[in-house]
């Protein structure tokens, strides 16, 4: 959606008081491994607002294992249902039933197995959504170790000079083995 010409002012005050040729949509929600900003560009010849989500392509890869795992979770476990983790009052993570913890093992051998085969791959990719709810919406995937301010303005730099190369390599991930770093 093409965005109003107040809009855009609005939102290059915004930009121009950061410091930055961008500013966080919530800073709470960004990662090491995604951020979701906003930046000026223009599309069709007209300045608009891009509404942008960048991701590394092992966050990328990391979730459609998951939602394979759970697609799969589903079809074997009729009464499957999404798990939740709660808290108790101290803040720590409450036991699972045994139901989600099976649906869980199932879930991370389906994962194993996933990976093993190497059947998930992902590349660089900008998808560019101009029906969007707000803005011209990018959906950014790189295949960097993080997504940090230099990353993001590189982006952006290339990106509105018309200047950006994808890598076309498909990749695979393993999952990083927390107990085992």
């Amino acid at each position: 959606m093409i965005v109003d010409l107040n809009i855009v002012n609005e939102y290059r005050t915004k930009i121009n008081a950061s410091g930055k040729p961008y500013i966080f949509d919530s800073e709470d929600d960004n990662t090491p491994e995604y951020a979701h900003f906003y930046f000026i560009g223009m599309f069709e010849g007209r300045e608009t607002v891009y509404d942008a989500v960048m991701y590394t392509l092992r966050l990328q890869h990391e979730s459609e294992l998951f939602e394979i795992a759970e697609h799969r979770a589903a079809k074997h476990f009729p009464e499957y249902k999404k798990i939740t983790y709660d808290e108790d009052e101290n803040g720590n993570l409450e036991a699972l039933d045994p139901l989600e913890e099976e649906i869980g093992l199932f879930m991370a051998e389906v994962i194993m197995e996933l990976e093993e085969e190497d059947a998930v791959k992902v590349k660089e990719h900008v998808d560019i959504d101009a029906n969007a709810d707000f803005g011209i919406g990018l959906d950014v995937g790189l295949h960097v170790d993080e997504i940090d301010e230099n990353t993001i303005r590189k982006f952006i730099r290339e990106f509105n000079e018309d200047q950006l190369k994808l890598d076309e390599t498909y990749y695979t991930f393993q999952t990083l083995d927390e107990e085992a770093i």
